[in-house]
This record gives C-alpha cells, sequence and structure tokens, in this order.
C-alpha cells in the first residue's frame, strides 16, 4: 500500500489521525466504473478496521454488478463545512467479495468482527441484522492519500 504522498504532505494525516477519522465517520461514497468507462458514485456506510474498509452494499445494485465485472474502485470519506475544516480520506484498490452474496448469516469467520464493529457503529446493535438483499466487500487499499486542511490554521 502506498501511504505516502508528494503533494500536500503539510496537510497529510497521520496514520493515527487516519486511523481516528475512519472510525469517526459513518458514510463513503464509492465510485466504481462500467465495462463501457462510464464512472459511477454512491454513498455507502462502512467500517474501517486499520487496514481495511468493509463496504455492506446491495448486491443488486450497480455497484456491485460493475464490481464484479471490474473490481477498480476508490472510496472517499470526507468532512468539513468551512474551507479550514476540510479534511478526508481517498482509498483505492480493488474490491474481494467476501462471504455468500447475498448474506445470509452463514458461518463466514473472516466476518465475525467486522459485523460485529459494523453493527454497532451503524445500528446501535450486537449482532448483524441479514435482510438477504446486501453483501460484503472489503477494500485493502493499494493507495491512501489524506487532507486535513485544518493544519493550515
Amino acid at each position: 500500500m502506498t501511504d505516502t504522498q508528494r503533494r500536500g504532505r503539510r496537510i497529510m494525516m497521520t496514520a493515527a489521525e487516519r486511523d481516528i477519522f475512519l472510525g469517526e465517520q459513518r458514510t463513503c461514497r464509492v465510485a466504481t466504473v462500467s465495462p463501457d468507462g462510464r464512472p459511477h458514485v454512491g454513498a455507502l456506510w462502512f467500517l474501517w478496521d486499520g487496514t481495511s474498509l468493509w463496504l455492506y452494499s446491495l448486491t443488486r445494485s450497480r455497484r456491485w454488478s460493475q464490481l464484479s465485472g471490474d473490481p477498480r474502485l476508490a472510496v472517499v470519506v470526507d468532512d468539513g463545512e468551512e474551507y479550514g475544516e476540510l479534511r478526508g480520506v481517498e482509498l483505492s484498490g480493488s474490491a474481494v467479495m467476501v462471504g455468500e452474496a447475498p448474506r445470509t448469516g452463514e458461518p463466514c469467520p473472516e466476518l465475525g468482527t467486522p459485523e460485529k464493529l459494523f453493527a454497532r457503529k451503524n445500528f446501535g446493535m450486537d449482532l448483524m441484522p441479514y435482510d438477504g438483499r446486501h453483501a460484503w466487500l472489503r477494500l485493502t487499499p493499494d493507495a491512501i492519500v489524506s487532507w486535513d486542511f485544518r493544519k493550515l490554521g
């Protein structure tokens, strides 16, 4: 994974700052590309585990269809209203589908921790609610770029 950036070192988040930021945020924007090259961007809730970004996506979505054909994606998580408050992280790489699709709760040891943490963060529950329409995508990024304009202060 590329965790350094040539430009903007002054506003780049440290790994610890990035982990805290991604842990606090709830919504990301996921960009995929269609076979004919058209981009698609949609919002999703996510979980960052310190190494990978976990996305719980509808399996009948354009996103899922596009990733089935081309697993490359980019994800942006950002925050701030005023220029001096802007901060965010862009992660890019290839998505991996984990567990059954759609997810019905069949045992999958790899999903034990992510599902527990995702359920707490997004639903305030200890157990993941399954609706038979969503499934898991994991992005272990090849590259990460971050910014925190509050450092310009």
